[in-house]
């Protein structure tokens, strides 16, 4: 798959040292693109240190730190075109009243508070240039309920409504936003459900319709299409990679 237009763009992905923010990050680049990756993470040794990336060691939960962060990116490689709000974390499946506070804030701010941040910091840069796509990650435990506990699933539903409002109130500023909801995905954040036997694995993939898990790489695919002039008219949706599992 090759978008000889990503050649010296500039794309910000959180969540970039391991799992899909990774495969995005490689994607990218691999396209000629410039990729500023932030993550609390450093760098890991699959990504090399070259000119087209400015890679940013940040919580997302640190609103100066990430804002920082981004700052930093741009002052190297310039303002994104492009932003995969990529940055999460699991809650454990745990119901509301097994949810503290501390947790609650904690997940929303991780996966939802941070791509607030995030696309209020680039967005003023992006109306002037009248251009700029956002690809957020929700699940599909934004649009079902199983697919995480109280605070994932209410968070994932969440970016899906900021999703759309964010393109409902700046496409015709030359705005595009759109969410991915993966379903089961092969990452380090889901290496628990391998653990052991991998019973908990065996059973998402018979629950499956497609049999199997994803890799990363195919929402990274995906991503690559989304924040393509292919992409043009899409605006506000969700786009589930599921294997299937919603049609169930």
């Amino acid at each position: 798959m090759q978008f000889d237009e990503f050649t010296g763009q500039t794309v910000l992905v959180t969540g970039a040292a391991s799992g899909i923010g990774l495969e995005q990050v490689q994607a990218f680049l691999a396209q000629h693109a410039r990729v500023i990756a932030i993550d609390i993470q450093p760098r890991p040794g699959v990504l090399a240190a070259t000119e087209q990336l400015s890679y940013q060691v940040a919580d997302v939960t640190d609103v100066t730190a990430l804002t920082a962060a981004i700052h930093a990116g741009v002052q190297q490689l310039g303002t994104p075109a492009i932003v995969c709000n990529t940055a999460g974390k699991l809650d454990g499946y745990r119901p509301t009243l097994e949810t503290n506070l501390a947790a609650w804030q904690d997940l929303l701010a991780t996966d939802l508070t941070s791509q607030f941040i995030v696309t209020n910091t680039v967005l003023p840069a992006m109306l002037k240039q009248q251009h700029g796509v956002f690809v957020n990650m929700a699940s599909i435990a934004g649009l079902v309920a199983g697919g995480g506990g109280a605070a994932y699933t209410a968070a994932k539903h969440a970016i899906i409504g900021y999703t759309k409002q964010l393109d409902l109130d700046y496409a015709d500023q030359g705005i595009r936003a759109n969410c991915i909801a993966p379903g089961a995905i092969e990452t380090p954040m889901n290496a628990a459900d391998f653990a052991g036997d991998g019973h908990m694995a065996k059973w998402v993939a018979g629950e499956t319709p497609a049999k199997r898990w994803a890799k990363p790489h195919e929402v990274a695919d995906l991503t690559l299409f989304l924040a393509s002039r292919h992409a043009d008219y899409i605006h506000g949706t969700v786009m589930p990679v599921d294997g299937g599992w919603l049609e169930k």
